[in-house]
């Protein structure tokens, strides 16, 4: 099962009010074949806690104007970490500092990414992975790249 495209169009509405603040390494994750309750996750990044409120805000007031508000909040600018979970789409905010200890990318890293701005599907880290062993010839180790993926995208990262 593929975001819905209300899913992925809420999801870059919140990473453009996002940027409009300054945001940094906005990404949007698929998760929707291995999330039932989830299609898609926008990860953002702040230098600080007072910008990370700013983002917060951000959103909501952006999502507000589609008549969307979160059905919780987690975390605090103060903790670094800030969740607004819309049901369909979770944004999570963190500081650079934060973001980097959560790792949410290497933990999701074989799903689709999606573009920030259009909402296009992009290659996940898996069918990067897979395209780089498929160009390569059998003699030049592409045999030794299948088997490093089945032991596990994350393990060498």
């Amino acid at each position: 099962m593929t975001a819905t495209d209300e899913a992925v169009a809420l999801a870059v509405a919140a990473a453009d009010a996002a940027d409009d603040v300054k945001a940094a390494d906005l990404t949007i994750l698929d998760v929707s074949d291995l999330l039932a309750i989830v299609d898609v996750f926008l990860l953002a990044s702040a230098t600080n806690d007072r910008q990370l409120k700013a983002i917060g805000e951000r959103i909501e007031e952006r999502l507000r104007a589609e008549d969307r508000r979160p059905l919780r909040r987690e975390g605090t600018p103060q903790a670094g970490w800030v969740l607004l979970d819309y049901g369909d789409v979770v944004c999570h905010l963190f500081t650079t500092e934060q973001r980097g200890i959560y790792a949410l990318e290497r933990l999701w890293a074989d799903v689709p990414r999606r573009d920030v701005r259009t909402g296009a599907v992009l290659a996940s880290a898996v069918d990067r992975e897979v395209e780089a062993v498929g160009s390569t010839s059998v003699g030049d180790g592409a045999a030794e790249g299948t088997g490093r993926r089945a032991g596990g995208a994350d393990a060498g990262s």
